[in-house]
């Protein structure tokens, strides 16, 4: 749809939009999310086969792999910080984000030439790290390539072509385990050429941002710590604090994935379909829900996605029959959880930060979920261990709602449309 709209030449490109509902996002925006999608092919293709691979594969236990679930959401949190600071200190953010794929990509080749429970570990923790190292300047890329009236519509558009390869990966490795039984280390190279080719089209087509007009001169930028500057800002410290409490409780969807395959008694080689019900959803939502947030309030919106999110805990606890019923609610509101939290915070925090530290202030939020993320995963991990999923998975939901409770009443819901 909005390559139609424009050249193929021009995907690089700012190209002026044309008025209307569906008129042409930035060529930046549009190349990113083309770069998404391919690496999201690949990252969800190892995604939709790891719970199984590490806990029936290769014994790993429930708070083993709660502790790497919180390694994929957190421990990479200061690389992120150092990502957006290196990245606004040069602006150089395309080089940046293109180490961050780089390195994924060299992970997913790693992958063939381990086969113990935290070597595995391991490696995609580096993977993550490549994660956290270009997701903030991706981010500073879109941001700054629209005005703020139009961030969460360029956020959507990017989250649904990037969503469109989480609903293509785990498609990807159905067919190469319906292919090949136990084929997970053909999973790992067809993910791996997969990853290569979106770092390709990162270097083709994603086109640098333009440097901020008003950016201060090196030597007049303020000597406190970026961190705490940031922090002083209208707003930020808000988003910070709602982002890490709500990220405490929320559950990591691969353990979301286990509980709905022990209810249906779902067999392994269908397990990787699961993800894409979410994916499918996420892609039809993203973009109308970016736009309804520029109109409703993006705090409002992101709030009301771990409304649904809890919506899916609830659902896997009540006595439901395992049927069509349970697995289309739990996906689809799943999916809509991502759609309204995941581009819909970046469109929040962006009109906030000055240019010049754009991209810091995106890592220095995404840290603070992270953080939050990596903790509630040991903590959700620990509990299965001792009490059970569905202990677990209670108290989890109970945290989630005392939390909106908690930043409803204190941190508010009023909305943040540009003026």
């Amino acid at each position: 749809m909005y390559l139609s709209t424009s050249r193929a030449s021009d995907i690089a490109g700012n190209t002026p939009a044309p008025k209307g509902p569906l008129r042409a996002v930035p060529g930046t925006v549009f190349a990113l999310g083309l770069v998404s999608l391919v690496t999201d092919v690949s990252a969800e293709m190892v995604t939709a086969v790891l719970p199984l691979y590490l806990m029936a594969g290769l014994g790993m236990s429930p708070l083993a792999f709660g502790a790497l679930d919180g390694l994929h959401q957190g421990a990479t949190a200061v690389l992120r910080l150092a990502g957006g600071r290196i990245a606004d200190r040069t602006r150089r953010h395309k080089l940046v984000a293109g180490a961050g794929y780089a390195l994924s990509a060299a992970c997913k080749a790693a992958l063939l030439a381990v086969a113990t429970p935290w070597s595995v570990a391991a490696v995609l923790a580096a993977d993550r790290t490549g994660k956290g190292l270009r997701t903030a300047p991706r981010d500073a890329l879109i941001s700054l390539s629209v005005p703020p009236g139009e961030q969460g519509r360029a956020f959507g558009v990017h989250r649904a072509l990037d969503t469109a390869g989480a609903l293509l990966g785990p498609l990807a490795a159905f067919g190469v385990l319906w292919v090949a039984v136990d084929g997970y280390e053909a999973v790992f190279t067809v993910s791996c050429c997969v990853a290569v080719l979106g770092v390709v089209l990162l270097a083709l087509f994603v086109r640098e941002a333009p440097a901020p007009t008003t950016a201060p001169a090196r030597a007049a930028r303020p000597a406190t710590p970026p961190v705490r500057t940031l922090l002083r800002l209208p707003g930020l410290r808000g988003l910070c604090l709602t982002a890490a409490v709500l990220g405490l409780f929320t559950v990591g969807d691969a353990f979301l994935y286990l509980l709905l395959q022990r209810r249906l008694d779902l067999s392994a080689a269908y397990f990787p379909l699961l993800p894409v019900g979410t994916a499918a959803v996420f892609l039809l939502a993203a973009l109308p829900v970016g736009r309804l947030a520029d109109r409703l309030g993006r705090r409002r919106v992101f709030l009301g996605g771990h409304v649904l999110l809890l919506g899916a805990a609830l659902l896997l606890l009540a006595p439901v029959p395992a049927g069509s019923l349970l697995v289309v609610g739990v996906l689809a509101a799943l999916g809509l959880f991502y759609a309204a939290t995941d581009g819909v915070l970046m469109a929040a925090a962006g009109p906030l930060l000055p240019a010049g530290l754009r991209t810091t202030g995106l890592a220095v939020l995404q840290t603070a979920q992270a953080l939050a993320r990596f903790a509630g995963s040991l903590l959700f991990g620990s509990a299965w261990t001792l009490w059970g999923p569905g202990a677990a998975l209670g108290l989890a939901a109970t945290g989630l709602l005392l939390s909106l409770v908690a930043v409803a009443v204190f941190g508010g819901t009023r909305a943040d449309r540009p003026s």
